[in-house]
């Protein structure tokens, strides 16, 4: 049995591959289906440790990204866009496997566009409130479309649709706080903050938590994601604004958390500010109080749209890019850590809206299918 994987070019659409991936193999175990071969089909593989731990075979594949926007780089993914089609269709007539699921974005739409030439059974899934180009067009043909959030229901048909929530890696669902404050340097006494701006991070909010450090410090800690290309600039800003204050060891500029220091922040965090992508997921499983603040001009506006249906859980809250601010992000901040109740509610509104078999339920459905195809 052949499962083709594809979808990616973020963390927010890879790592939800890998935690079905990891249900696959729980299930095909527990099953004694001993012949599962897992492919994952992208132009990167983005974490290729995260591949060979879940025994996922990689494909390169070309794929070409299509903007909204006008770019001279829409010109050449044409180019990117026609190779890639052609590679799919090559290597899916040998590989042919018995199901394929999409994860959305441009990086899936070359392996769809073969399984659709080859009818080979397409399973697809949408993190967002509004699907994408590609999984609005993969939805017309697909067998079944899981969905993260009951909104995005409305644009596919209605007798395909499963609502699973998003799928989260088996190692998040739990976090860990034993030795989360000892690994960062934290006081247990003072109140945590944990800034994540998404798996790139985002400028915007960086500035803006450096320009909020000195009020942010004098009563919290903050352990901060910067993302991979921001680290060296946020320290010396931070730095700067932390001359000779003598909390600035309460600030803890990260480029980037594994697995295991994710789990430890989850554990002992008592607000999480975060973009609106799919990390709502997780912080929905850690049952964290959330502010998110919404990418402007997201694809579809999604980010937006997420946010805004996560906060009338009442597990969130929202703050607009044009409205954020320092002082603003320090006095959210400030009313959520000040009012235990509302936090407490915020808890339990995320425990409500967590889905922690989400990866499971695709991963029964994909099985089914293929062990229908092999027929």
């Amino acid at each position: 049995m052949r499962i083709l994987l594809t979808g990616g070019g973020t963390g927010g659409h890879f790592y939800p591959i890998i935690a079905i991936a990891q249900a696959i193999n729980k299930l095909a175990k527990e099953g004694k289906l001993v012949d599962v071969e897992l492919y994952y089909m992208a132009p990167q593989p983005y974490d290729s440790r995260a591949l060979y731990e879940n025994k996922i075979t990689f494909i390169q594949g070309s794929a070409g990204k299509m903007r909204r926007y006008f770019s001279i780089l829409n010109f050449f993914d044409i180019f990117r866009t026609a190779w890639g089609l052609v590679q799919a269709l090559w290597r899916m007539y040998f590989l042919y496997p018995d199901v394929i699921f999409g994860k959305g974005g441009h990086v899936s739409f070359p392996a769809l566009f073969a399984a659709r030439f080859f009818r080979i059974p397409v399973v697809i899934h949408e993190s967002d409130s509004v699907p994408g180009r590609v999984n609005r067009w993969a939805g017309k043909f697909a067998r079944k479309i899981a969905v993260s959030f009951p909104q995005a229901a409305e644009h596919f048909p209605k007798e395909k649709i499963a609502y699973t929530g998003n799928p989260v890696r088996q190692e998040l669902l739990d976090p860990n706080p034993a030795g989360g404050h000892e690994f960062f340097g934290l006081d247990k006494n003072i109140p945590t903050i944990f800034i994540i701006g998404g798996s790139q991070g985002s400028q915007i909010i960086n500035d803006n938590v450096v320009n909020a450090l000195p009020k942010l410090v004098a009563k919290y800690q903050i352990v901060h994601q910067t993302g991979k290309n921001n680290l060296d600039y946020v320290k010396q800003t931070a730095s700067v604004n932390l001359y000779n204050n003598p909390h600035q060891e309460r600030y803890k500029p990260l480029e980037n958390l594994n697995v295991t220091s994710l789990k430890m922040i989850a554990g002992i965090a008592d607000v999480v500010v975060s973009r609106s992508g799919s990390t709502i997921f997780e912080i929905a499983m850690w049952k964290i109080p959330a502010i998110l603040i919404p990418i402007t001009d997201s694809n579809g506006d999604h980010q937006r749209k997420n946010a805004y249906n996560y906060a009338r859980t009442g597990a969130a809250i929202v703050v607009e890019e044009n409205n954020l601010t320092p002082n603003l992000l320090a006095s959210e901040i400030d009313r959520l850590i000040t009012d235990t109740a509302e936090r407490e509610k915020m808890k339990q509104a995320a425990e409500k809206f967590a889905r922690a078999d989400s990866a499971q339920l695709i991963a029964q459905e994909i099985l089914t299918i293929a062990l229908e195809h092999e027929k």
